[in-house]
């Protein structure tokens, strides 16, 4: 690899850092224009459209989304693995949740990003960002990564 090419493990916590700073044209550019999107139990987005209708909600003031990259893992030939913990904002409450997300990318673009999580877990964050509401102690504050 030549000294300065952008990777693709560079580009997918770029993408993350775009959602995460409501950078969200930025993260959209990350994105191919027949991207495959699942959240594992919903139902698949297909198209940077429709992928476009959910990160488009994180431009509203209401919501938001933080991230904690625990550990990321390139096979150097188009899989990006990502451990972290995801924060998604409601207004004051912060649900923090793990998420296992895998990421296929090709001509430095996102074709696939399948995120696997635990329901248990994300109802377990929501209850937690709302004691944390009158007992901060109960949530840590994210990690901030650095690219």
């Amino acid at each position: 690899m030549t000294a300065g090419a952008v990777t693709d493990r560079d580009v997918v916590l770029g993408f993350l850092a775009d959602m995460a700073g409501r950078r969200i044209s930025g993260a959209l550019e990350a994105l191919a224009t027949d991207v495959v999107y699942t959240n594992v139990g919903l139902p698949t987005l297909r198209g940077r459209r429709q992928a476009a209708r959910v990160l488009n909600l994180l431009q509203r003031p209401v919501f938001g989304f933080g991230v904690e990259v625990r550990s990321v893992a390139a096979d150097g030939a188009g899989t990006v693995l990502t451990e972290r913990v995801d924060e998604l904002r409601f207004g004051p409450v912060r649900a923090r949740f793990w998420v296992c997300g895998r990421f296929d990318v090709s001509d430095g673009r996102i074709i696939l990003w399948r995120d696997y999580f635990d329901n248990i877990d994300v109802l377990k964050g929501v209850v937690r960002g709302i004691v944390a509401l009158v007992v901060p102690a109960v949530q840590r504050p994210l990690v901030p990564f650095e690219r």
